[in-house]
């Protein structure tokens, strides 16, 4: 459980720091930040895994670029859920998602350790 909240803090935090790599991607205050990061991880969990599971041939296709056009939806269809979260269409979608894929790696990276 203290792993799961330290992820979900830690994933907040990312999308807190996507903002400032990003053009058009908006992270208003915590609070936002945390319930995105919230519903981000719920959406990828259920209807990211589903299109994942579906588009898999695709996704081989594309060297797992197609992966980050899924990712890229569900954070365009979070920020249509969570107020203070913003993003400004498909291209800044897409770029947040890799950006949060490489800052991903770099939390699991951290909790590896622990």
């Amino acid at each position: 459980m203290f792993r799961a909240l330290i992820h979900w803090l830690l994933s907040a935090i990312a999308l807190m720091a996507a903002t400032h790599i990003v053009r058009g991607f908006y992270v208003n205050d915590v609070q936002a930040a945390l319930v995105a990061a919230l519903v981000i991880g719920v959406l990828n969990a259920t209807l990211g895994f589903i299109l994942k599971v579906i588009t898999f041939p695709f996704a081989i296709l594309t060297f797992g670029i197609f992966l980050l056009a899924i990712n890229a939806a569900m954070i365009l269809l979070a920020s249509k859920i969570v107020p203070g979260f913003l993003v400004e269409g498909w291209v800044p979608a897409f770029w947040a998602a890799a950006a949060l894929a490489v800052l991903g790696m770099l939390i699991r990276l951290l909790m590896k350790d622990q």
